[in-house]
């Protein structure tokens, strides 16, 4: 297939307001839109035709060379007057596959995603820990994205982002932004944040965490007074705490506890709702904020089970539940009553 079909394809799917393309070998391609994968042709792809897509998406002849052997590969790639994509290259049925995350050029504003002033305050914060949570798809880097160019707009900070892959690109504003990339401008997370401690940041954002060793950088970022924000592919409130926990080594695990509690300032977790009229999404929220109650409750292994009541009973310093925030949504004509329902119970 050649570069200009390919194109104007996705340059529709861009102008549909798709969030990813799935371009396969043997099926049509398809777009995510609103949350429903659509199909965007009638001509099944080949697989030749696959790989030559998948090769002109790799940056290097060096990865084009080693495109044989690719089995599960990230990158990052580009169309003028388009967008940016993240792009994975896998391998199913021994043919090639393709999904590319569709990131705009502009940088969302908290207010154009719909996201609460709360958020403002909290990465605005000196230091800490900011976890941001949500399962794939869930738009967790736009919301990311968005706080980085809030402080980027409002602060002069110096801003690390380790990337796999960068996604949004940030312009130098008030503050000086420091974009890196695993495997091409550094190695590996771990390395690239023990690294960002020597290179005098003020805010750190990790585009994952799913380890021990990021965890335990990250909480020791934030005790030396570095404001980390970090993502991470959990559902909720609840289970990120839980997944941050069981992280910690057995052995350190009651000092990691109190670590933990002192480091974390917030906790946002959330996913996207269909809007209950026209195209679009609406996103939903489950905020915890630590207080000393809650920061009482991280620290006891017994008492962990009462953050959740602070949630439901902190409106005053802006937390509420998942359940909570739907029900709001649904008040406000925002999302219909059965997605409410789907996502919050008998509401």
């Amino acid at each position: 297939m050649p570069a200009a079909p390919m194109e104007k394809i996705i340059k529709a799917a861009v102008e549909r307001g798709a969030s990813d393309l799935h371009i396969k070998a043997g099926d049509v391609f398809r777009a995510r839109i609103n949350g429903v994968l659509v199909p965007l042709t009638k001509q099944r792809l080949t697989p030749e035709q696959t790989r030559d897509i998948a090769s002109k998406l790799l940056s290097s002849d060096s990865e084009r060379e080693r495109m044989e052997s690719l089995k599960d590969f990230d990158c990052s790639w580009g169309m003028a007057g388009v967008g940016r994509f993240r792009v994975n290259i896998l391998r199913q049925r021994s043919s090639v596959m393709v999904v590319m995350r569709v990131i705009p050029f502009a940088i969302p504003s908290l207010e154009q995603l719909g996201l609460p002033d709360l958020l403002k305050a909290v990465v605005e914060q000196p230091s800490g820990l900011i976890l941001v949570t949500g399962v794939s798809g869930s738009g967790k880097s736009s919301t990311i994205a968005a706080m980085i160019h809030h402080v980027n707009q409002t602060q002069q900070r110096h801003i690390v982002t380790i990337e796999n892959p960068i996604e949004y690109l940030h312009r130098d504003l008030s503050s000086s932004v420091t974009q890196r990339e695993i495997g091409v401008d550094t190695d590996s997370m771990s390395i690239a944040m023990r690294a960002a401690l020597r290179q005098d940041p003020d805010l750190i954002m990790v585009s994952d965490i799913r380890d021990p060793e990021t965890v335990d950088t990250a909480i020791k970022a934030a005790e030396t007074g570095h404001l980390v924000i970090a993502a991470m592919p959990t559902p909720d409130v609840t289970t990120t705490i839980s997944q941050v926990l069981t992280m910690l080594p057995r052995e350190e695990r009651e000092i990691g506890r109190v670590r933990f509690s002192e480091a974390i300032r917030a906790v946002i977790s959330q996913q996207l709702l269909p809007r209950a009229e026209g195209p679009g999404r609406v996103p939903a929220l489950e905020i915890l904020v630590t207080t000393p109650g809650v920061r009482a409750c991280l620290k006891d292994p017994v008492r962990i089970v009462e953050v959740r009541s602070h949630m439901v009973a902190g409106a005053v310093h802006g937390m509420h539940t998942f359940q909570q925030h739907v029900a709001e949504l649904a008040g406000a004509n925002l999302i219909s009553l059965e997605t409410a329902r789907a996502v919050g119970g008998d509401l």
